[in-house]
Protein backbone atom coordinates (compact mmCIF):
# COMPACT_ATOMS: atom_id res chain seq x y z
CA UNK A 1 0.00 0.00 0.00
CA UNK A 2 1.62 3.15 -1.00
CA UNK A 3 1.90 6.05 1.52
CA UNK A 4 -0.26 8.73 1.10
CA UNK A 5 0.75 12.70 2.88
CA UNK A 6 -1.03 13.44 5.93
CA UNK A 7 -3.68 15.91 5.34
CA UNK A 8 -4.79 18.78 7.76
CA UNK A 9 -7.58 17.11 9.70
CA UNK A 10 -5.59 14.27 10.44
CA UNK A 11 -2.04 16.44 11.56
CA UNK A 12 -4.31 18.58 14.14
CA UNK A 13 -6.03 14.99 15.74
CA UNK A 14 -2.26 13.84 16.12
CA UNK A 15 -1.31 17.41 17.90
CA UNK A 16 -4.17 16.93 19.59
CA UNK A 17 -4.08 13.52 21.18
CA UNK A 18 -0.27 14.20 22.01
CA UNK A 19 0.56 13.86 26.09
CA UNK A 20 3.24 16.53 26.58
CA UNK A 21 0.55 19.21 25.26
CA UNK A 22 -1.91 18.00 28.17
CA UNK A 23 1.16 18.29 30.80
CA UNK A 24 1.20 21.57 33.01
CA UNK A 25 3.68 23.79 32.30
CA UNK A 26 6.59 24.53 34.57
CA UNK A 27 6.46 28.38 33.95
CA UNK A 28 3.14 28.60 35.24
CA UNK A 29 2.69 32.01 37.10
CA UNK A 30 -0.02 30.69 39.50
CA UNK A 31 1.94 27.77 41.00
CA UNK A 32 2.61 28.89 44.82
CA UNK A 33 6.08 28.98 45.66
CA UNK A 34 7.66 26.16 47.24
CA UNK A 35 9.03 26.53 51.16
CA UNK A 36 12.63 26.03 51.19
CA UNK A 37 12.93 22.99 54.07
CA UNK A 38 15.67 25.15 56.33
CA UNK A 39 12.66 27.65 57.34
CA UNK A 40 10.29 24.99 57.89
CA UNK A 41 12.61 23.63 60.26
CA UNK A 42 14.05 26.86 61.71
CA UNK A 43 10.62 27.56 62.60
CA UNK A 44 9.82 24.51 64.02
CA UNK A 45 12.37 24.47 66.14
CA UNK A 46 12.69 28.06 67.15
CA UNK A 47 12.60 28.50 71.38
CA UNK A 48 11.32 31.70 73.03
CA UNK A 49 13.20 32.40 75.79
CA UNK A 50 11.82 34.50 78.68
CA UNK A 51 13.01 37.86 79.44
CA UNK A 52 13.91 38.66 83.25
CA UNK A 53 12.51 41.52 85.00
CA UNK A 54 14.82 43.27 86.88
CA UNK A 55 13.87 46.05 89.84
CA UNK A 56 16.00 48.73 89.96
CA UNK A 57 15.36 51.61 92.86
CA UNK A 58 18.12 54.22 92.51
CA UNK A 59 18.82 55.21 96.01
CA UNK A 60 18.90 58.91 97.19
CA UNK A 61 22.67 59.70 98.51
CA UNK A 62 23.50 60.61 102.14
CA UNK A 63 25.43 63.09 101.86
CA UNK A 64 24.65 66.50 100.54
CA UNK A 65 27.26 68.82 98.99
CA UNK A 66 27.69 72.50 101.79
CA UNK A 67 27.13 74.26 98.79
CA UNK A 68 23.63 73.07 97.73
CA UNK A 69 22.70 72.84 101.76
CA UNK A 70 23.44 76.26 102.07
CA UNK A 71 21.66 77.28 98.66
CA UNK A 72 18.80 75.18 99.24
CA UNK A 73 18.55 77.38 103.64
CA UNK A 74 18.70 80.42 101.81
CA UNK A 75 15.86 79.72 99.16
CA UNK A 76 13.31 78.47 101.29
CA UNK A 77 12.26 80.49 104.59
CA UNK A 78 12.31 79.27 107.76
CA UNK A 79 9.55 76.84 108.89
CA UNK A 80 8.29 79.46 111.48
CA UNK A 81 7.35 82.02 109.42
CA UNK A 82 6.14 79.87 106.91
CA UNK A 83 3.67 78.66 109.31
CA UNK A 84 2.59 82.25 110.59
CA UNK A 85 1.73 83.31 107.07
CA UNK A 86 0.17 80.31 105.98
CA UNK A 87 -2.51 80.98 109.33
CA UNK A 88 -2.76 84.32 108.75
CA UNK A 89 -6.26 84.10 106.38
CA UNK A 90 -7.28 87.77 104.91
CA UNK A 91 -10.69 87.32 107.56
CA UNK A 92 -8.62 88.13 110.44
CA UNK A 93 -8.34 92.07 108.62
CA UNK A 94 -10.62 94.13 110.00
CA UNK A 95 -12.39 96.74 107.78
CA UNK A 96 -14.47 99.56 108.86
CA UNK A 97 -17.88 97.80 108.03
CA UNK A 98 -16.45 94.72 110.23
CA UNK A 99 -15.76 97.52 112.88
CA UNK A 100 -18.60 99.25 113.03
CA UNK A 101 -20.57 95.77 113.12
CA UNK A 102 -18.90 94.80 116.30
CA UNK A 103 -19.26 98.08 117.63
CA UNK A 104 -23.00 97.83 117.42
CA UNK A 105 -22.43 94.40 118.71
CA UNK A 106 -20.65 95.81 121.59
CA UNK A 107 -23.46 97.95 122.18
CA UNK A 108 -25.82 95.38 122.35
CA UNK A 109 -23.57 93.56 125.09
CA UNK A 110 -23.45 96.39 127.26
CA UNK A 111 -27.28 96.81 127.13
CA UNK A 112 -28.12 93.14 128.29
CA UNK A 113 -25.63 93.56 130.52
CA UNK A 114 -26.61 96.40 132.09
CA UNK A 115 -30.19 95.36 132.15
CA UNK A 116 -29.24 92.16 133.65
CA UNK A 117 -27.18 93.49 136.27
CA UNK A 118 -29.91 96.21 137.18
CA UNK A 119 -32.44 93.86 137.89
CA UNK A 120 -30.42 91.52 139.74
CA UNK A 121 -29.47 94.59 141.70
CA UNK A 122 -32.14 95.43 142.65
CA UNK A 123 -33.45 91.80 143.79
CA UNK A 124 -30.79 91.74 145.96
CA UNK A 125 -31.04 95.06 147.58
CA UNK A 126 -34.59 94.32 148.20
CA UNK A 127 -33.90 91.03 150.27
CA UNK A 128 -30.88 92.61 151.99
CA UNK A 129 -33.75 95.32 153.21
CA UNK A 130 -35.63 92.40 154.25
CA UNK A 131 -33.65 90.33 155.91
CA UNK A 132 -31.75 93.06 158.20
CA UNK A 133 -32.57 95.71 160.66
CA UNK A 134 -32.35 98.91 158.82
CA UNK A 135 -34.01 101.46 161.34
CA UNK A 136 -31.17 102.86 162.43
CA UNK A 137 -30.53 103.46 158.99
CA UNK A 138 -33.63 104.24 157.88
CA UNK A 139 -34.27 106.69 161.16
CA UNK A 140 -31.58 109.35 159.60
CA UNK A 141 -34.03 110.35 156.72
CA UNK A 142 -36.64 112.83 157.31
CA UNK A 143 -38.52 110.63 155.05
CA UNK A 144 -41.63 107.88 155.57
CA UNK A 145 -39.41 104.51 156.54
CA UNK A 146 -41.18 102.72 152.66
CA UNK A 147 -39.48 105.77 150.83
CA UNK A 148 -36.44 105.44 152.09
CA UNK A 149 -36.51 101.51 151.49
CA UNK A 150 -37.94 102.09 148.21
CA UNK A 151 -35.35 104.24 147.19
CA UNK A 152 -32.48 102.24 148.93
CA UNK A 153 -33.81 99.38 146.55
CA UNK A 154 -33.45 101.28 143.48
CA UNK A 155 -30.72 102.70 144.34
CA UNK A 156 -28.94 99.51 144.11
CA UNK A 157 -30.24 98.83 141.01
CA UNK A 158 -28.82 101.65 139.56
CA UNK A 159 -25.90 100.78 140.48
CA UNK A 160 -26.70 97.62 138.92
CA UNK A 161 -26.88 99.10 136.18
CA UNK A 162 -24.22 101.50 135.63
CA UNK A 163 -22.00 98.42 136.12
CA UNK A 164 -23.46 96.32 133.23
CA UNK A 165 -21.29 97.81 130.87
CA UNK A 166 -18.44 97.12 132.15
CA UNK A 167 -19.75 93.54 132.54
CA UNK A 168 -20.85 93.81 128.72
CA UNK A 169 -17.81 95.41 127.69
CA UNK A 170 -15.56 92.41 129.49
CA UNK A 171 -17.79 89.35 127.71
CA UNK A 172 -17.67 91.08 124.57
CA UNK A 173 -13.97 91.53 124.73
CA UNK A 174 -13.32 87.57 125.64
CA UNK A 175 -15.51 87.47 122.74
CA UNK A 176 -13.64 88.80 119.87
CA UNK A 177 -9.77 88.25 121.47
CA UNK A 178 -8.51 88.21 117.82
CA UNK A 179 -10.05 91.97 117.07
CA UNK A 180 -9.33 93.52 120.15
CA UNK A 181 -6.12 95.05 119.00
CA UNK A 182 -7.17 96.06 116.18
CA UNK A 183 -10.44 97.65 117.73
CA UNK A 184 -8.31 99.86 119.85
CA UNK A 185 -6.79 101.18 117.36
CA UNK A 186 -9.80 101.75 114.79
CA UNK A 187 -11.14 103.64 117.95
CA UNK A 188 -8.68 105.68 118.74
CA UNK A 189 -8.86 106.77 114.46
CA UNK A 190 -12.51 107.12 114.71
CA UNK A 191 -12.83 109.15 117.37
CA UNK A 192 -9.95 112.05 116.00
CA UNK A 193 -11.89 111.87 113.01
CA UNK A 194 -15.18 112.20 114.88
CA UNK A 195 -13.35 115.73 117.02
CA UNK A 196 -11.91 116.59 113.54
CA UNK A 197 -15.05 117.32 111.48
CA UNK A 198 -18.00 117.51 114.01
CA UNK A 199 -19.64 121.30 114.60
CA UNK A 200 -19.53 123.45 117.25
CA UNK A 201 -22.57 122.67 119.19
CA UNK A 202 -22.64 126.64 120.54
CA UNK A 203 -24.38 127.88 117.62
CA UNK A 204 -26.93 124.75 117.83
CA UNK A 205 -30.36 126.41 118.30
CA UNK A 206 -33.89 124.42 118.41
CA UNK A 207 -33.97 125.39 114.63
CA UNK A 208 -30.94 123.61 114.02
CA UNK A 209 -29.78 120.89 116.76
CA UNK A 210 -26.08 119.58 117.16
CA UNK A 211 -26.64 116.06 114.67
CA UNK A 212 -25.12 113.03 116.57
CA UNK A 213 -22.35 115.13 118.50
CA UNK A 214 -20.14 112.15 119.53
CA UNK A 215 -20.94 110.08 116.29
CA UNK A 216 -22.68 106.83 118.18
CA UNK A 217 -25.64 106.23 115.73
CA UNK A 218 -22.88 105.64 113.11
CA UNK A 219 -22.98 102.05 111.91
CA UNK A 220 -21.49 101.81 109.06
CA UNK A 221 -19.12 103.22 106.36
CA UNK A 222 -22.53 104.77 104.72
CA UNK A 223 -23.71 106.17 107.94
CA UNK A 224 -20.38 107.79 108.46
CA UNK A 225 -20.66 109.81 105.30
CA UNK A 226 -24.22 110.80 105.58
CA UNK A 227 -22.86 112.24 109.12
CA UNK A 228 -20.27 114.52 107.61
CA UNK A 229 -23.20 115.14 105.23
CA UNK A 230 -25.12 116.47 108.28
CA UNK A 231 -22.46 118.32 109.83
CA UNK A 232 -21.71 120.66 106.44
CA UNK A 233 -25.58 120.89 106.11
CA UNK A 234 -25.63 122.18 110.37
CA UNK A 235 -22.98 124.52 109.17
CA UNK A 236 -24.70 126.35 106.20
CA UNK A 237 -27.71 126.26 108.14
CA UNK A 238 -25.58 128.31 111.23
CA UNK A 239 -24.37 130.46 108.50
CA UNK A 240 -27.69 131.36 106.84
CA UNK A 241 -29.58 132.20 110.17
CA UNK A 242 -26.56 134.57 111.27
Amino acid sequence: MLYTAPTFRTAAIGCRMQPTLLAPSAYHTNSPTPVRAHDNQSSKTSRRVPIVKRHISFKKPSIVSPTIRNASSISTPPPSSAAATSTQSPSEHLNWNTFFKLRKTRRWYQLGSSIGSGVNGFIIGAEVLTRTDMDKLVSQFPLDPFITLGLITFTCGGLGWLAGPILGTAAFNWRNKKFRKQMDEKEKAFYSRIKRYRVDPSASSMANPVPDYYGEKISSVAGYRQWLKDQRAFNRKRQTYV
